[in-house]
């Protein structure tokens, strides 16, 4: 590798370069790069996103809902009456983002996590102006927004369709199996649409967005896969799951 980037006039700054070991039978091997051993770190940014040694993304939740309630402060001392569409456009514009980035690759999954992020839209939603809703669920339904948990398995699900429907450039084999191609004959097999689902060892490799959005997918309807436009797709999918929430709703109401 360091002959390749001397060759091409792309040399590797060593003090910049670092190794992230992962795994609790890791052994910790002392790496070096031009005869200098490289630095052992706990967590890097790449990319936007927060990664540790423990791929749990409790860091990223953190810096994230921390940024997020940066700028929310900095609205709300700008703006002293916060009517519902000022406040929102301002909210879905400049707060909601830093929540949201990159989603799929660190969606968190222990209540911790999630309580970390949706803490944030809790505070912003109270500071709206003239709703009658006290509970925070009613105040989201008079806004017409979805909680945050609930936004990141619509992300997940877009993300699918999107590899699936070839509408991103990265191939779909490499992502998923489907479910047409197991041994066994199920009722999931029977839709060419659907996916396998894992079945990972490890808590952490179970979260991970290969493996925990495929049982989401295969509940959809066969036409909404096949859905041509991502828009579309989208509309339709956050209608199915209002649906879907609604007779789940009703069935604990019947009980």
């Amino acid at each position: 590798m360091c002959a390749w980037a001397d060759k091409w006039g792309m040399e590797y700054n060593v003090k910049k370069c670092k190794v992230m070991h992962i795994g609790h039978g890791n052994i910790r091997h002392v790496y070096t790069m031009k005869g200098q051993p490289l630095e052992s770190t706990n967590e890097e940014k790449d990319v936007g996103v927060h990664m540790t040694d423990t791929l749990k993304p409790s860091a990223q939740c953190r810096r994230a809902a921390k940024t997020a309630q940066t700028v929310l402060s900095q609205i709300t001392r700008a703006f002293h009456y916060r009517d519902r569409h000022t406040f929102m456009r301002l909210y879905k514009q400049y707060v909601r983002p830093h929540l949201e980035f990159a989603a799929p690759a660190w969606s968190p999954w222990t209540r911790s996590d999630i309580d970390c992020l949706e803490k944030v839209q809790k505070r912003a939603v109270s500071m709206v102006s003239g709703l009658a809703g006290h509970e925070y669920k009613d105040r989201l339904e008079e806004l017409g927004l979805d909680t945050l948990e609930e936004r990141r398995l619509h992300i997940d699900m877009t993300q699918v369709y999107k590899v699936l429907n070839g509408k991103d450039k990265v191939s779909s084999d490499t992502w998923f199996a489907s479910a047409a191609t197991g041994a066994r004959a199920t009722r999931a097999a029977a839709d060419p649409l659907n996916l396998r689902v894992p079945a990972p060892r490890l808590e952490v490799r179970r979260h991970f967005f290969t493996q925990r959005v495929p049982g989401e997918w295969n509940k959809i309807p066969a036409l909404l896969k096949n859905t041509a436009m991502v828009a579309s797709f989208k509309n339709g999918y956050r209608n199915f799951r209002r649906e879907e929430l609604a007779g789940a709703q009703h069935g604990r109401g019947a009980r």
